[in-house]
């Protein structure tokens, strides 16, 4: 006798609401660890008995307790609000809850020469995601997810598609990238043909454009411009497919890059990003055009890289350095014989 089907679990529930909607692997499984994390906290308790009240304890001892950044408490606020919204369609209201401090951050941010030199110790393809990252202000995720279709040869120009935000933004492909981004697409290409003599399942495709078209996930311009080396099981799916390389080997060649190149900085592929836009301030672009170029839905968050640039062409100016260490000290007027200072 076959058994009842057995209904889905919460975190089921939670993981098909969040892909109904169109969000990201990466937001799934951000929202289903939260959804794991507060349920621990209140011993197992079933989210249908708990209610605002104690997501405020939560949120509160994420503050207190684990002392998270601000980013980190949101998310977490984001993720059980979606749980009680689109799982048990409740909405939360007067979360009173002891907030995190929003810490008041600088990026860190690369001089030229220092870009020249991280990349002149890089080669491969991780080089050139590198430099897609610095020339055109990319994320690192908005770099891998990059089709061949994204790239326009004859008017040097990168597509974003579905970026932060879900927004699209048309980019300049710096004409130092034009013949590389030639030659990956080449690699790719050999990639390409492999998996369709394979009879290897077609690439990831965005949810809507899956249904719409399927058979474009079998073709070359949907095709990864970084496709990975290894052929890898769909976390969705199940599927075993092609996906775009990871994302743990450009920052761990960035990484390495750093130390060969002795840059005694904190070096990530998000300060490639940021070295992008301080240096586009520093060439005199307006503010407006850089926050469209970086895809930024605020001013206020382009307005960042105002305060490193004034410091970088040390617009402030300094007291110590109108001082004259070179003029001679006019002894004139003390004894020959100097007194030892008092000691403190």
């Amino acid at each position: 006798m076959a058994k009842p089907p057995q209904s889905p679990t919460i975190e089921e529930r939670l993981r098909s609401a969040i892909r109904a909607k169109g969000m990201s692997l990466h937001t799934e499984e951000s929202y289903a660890r939260w959804y794991r994390q507060f349920v621990r906290f209140h011993r197992l308790r079933h989210p249908a008995e708990m209610g605002g009240e104690e997501v405020a304890r939560f949120l509160t001892h994420l503050a207190v307790n684990r002392n998270v950044a601000a980013s980190t408490q949101n998310q977490a606020l984001n993720a059980l609000v979606f749980l009680y919204r689109h799982v048990f369609s409740v909405e939360l209201v007067g979360i009173d809850a002891v907030r995190a401090k929003k810490a008041k951050l600088l990026p860190t941010v690369l001089s030229r020469e220092e870009v020249a030199a991280l990349l002149g110790v890089m080669s491969g393809q991780r080089l050139q995601q590198a430099r897609l990252l610095y020339g055109c202000g990319l994320r690192l995720n908005e770099c891998l997810h990059l089709r061949i279709k994204d790239l326009d040869f004859p008017s040097t120009s990168l597509w974003v598609r579905s970026g932060k935000g879900k927004k699209d933004r048309c980019l300049d492909l710096p004409r130092a990238l034009v013949e590389p981004m030639r030659d990956q697409m080449r690699r790719a290409r050999a990639f390409y043909e492999q998996d369709r003599a394979q009879d290897v399942p077609g690439v990831h495709l965005p949810a809507a454009y899956a249904t719409k078209a399927p058979g474009a996930a079998v073709s070359w311009p949907w095709y990864w411009l970084f496709p990975s080396a290894r052929l890898s099981k769909d976390p969705r799916s199940g599927e075993t497919r092609r996906h775009h390389s990871h994302a743990n080997s450009i920052s761990t060649a960035i990484r390495k890059a750093t130390e060969l190149a002795r840059i005694p900085k904190k070096v990530g592929t998000h300060t490639l990003r940021h070295s992008y836009a301080t240096h586009l301030l520093l060439d005199g672009a307006d503010l407006r055009s850089i926050q469209e170029a970086m895809g930024h839905g605020s001013l206020k968050t382009t307005e960042t890289y105002l305060h490193i640039v004034e410091a970088m062409r040390g617009d402030l100016g300094n007291p110590l350095d109108s001082l004259d260490p070179t003029s001679p000290r006019d002894d004139s007027s003390l004894p020959e014989t100097e007194s030892p200072l008092p000691e403190a």
